[in-house]
């Protein structure tokens, strides 16, 4: 039989629940930073987000987010943007859904930023909400 020779085990990676859901401080942008929803996952650590600005952006997850915030589609994050690329940002912090409702209420966010819905970042002034249905008439019903 061979010695275990490790720290520990996979529960040991995984380590202790730290109470995220506990009460943080809120944090708003500073120079060099925004606001972004993400839009699509890529895998390795990396995301493309919609910031607020109105530009599209490569982000990556910092290692200290990595496996331990997960994020997904229609979150809120915080970006670090870069000097030197400005189509690539790194994502520095994830808002909780309260946070991300507090920052809307405080006039941060723009009111066309959905917040509970996935895909699409921003709305494009949807006033009729008739127009996603098709109306029949019965004629045409009858030659199909």
């Amino acid at each position: 039989m061979p010695k275990n020779k490790g720290k520990g085990g996979k529960n040991r990676k995984r380590g202790k629940n730290e109470a995220d859901d506990e009460r943080r401080e809120l944090i708003f942008k500073e120079d060099g930073q925004e606001y972004a929803q993400i839009q699509r996952m890529l895998g390795n650590g990396r995301c493309e987000a919609a910031c607020i600005d109105g530009t599209k952006r490569l982000c990556h997850i910092r290692g200290k987010m990595h496996k331990k915030v997960w994020i997904s589609n229609g979150d809120i994050v915080l970006v670090g943007l870069r000097d030197f690329q400005d189509d690539k940002a790194d994502i520095i912090l994830k808002y909780m859904p309260d946070e991300a409702r507090l920052l809307k209420a405080y006039g941060e966010l723009p009111e066309n930023v959905r917040l509970n819905e996935g895909v699409n970042a921003l709305d494009e002034d949807d006033d009729d909400p008739n127009d996603d249905y098709i109306q029949f008439e019965d004629e045409d019903i009858d030659r199909i």
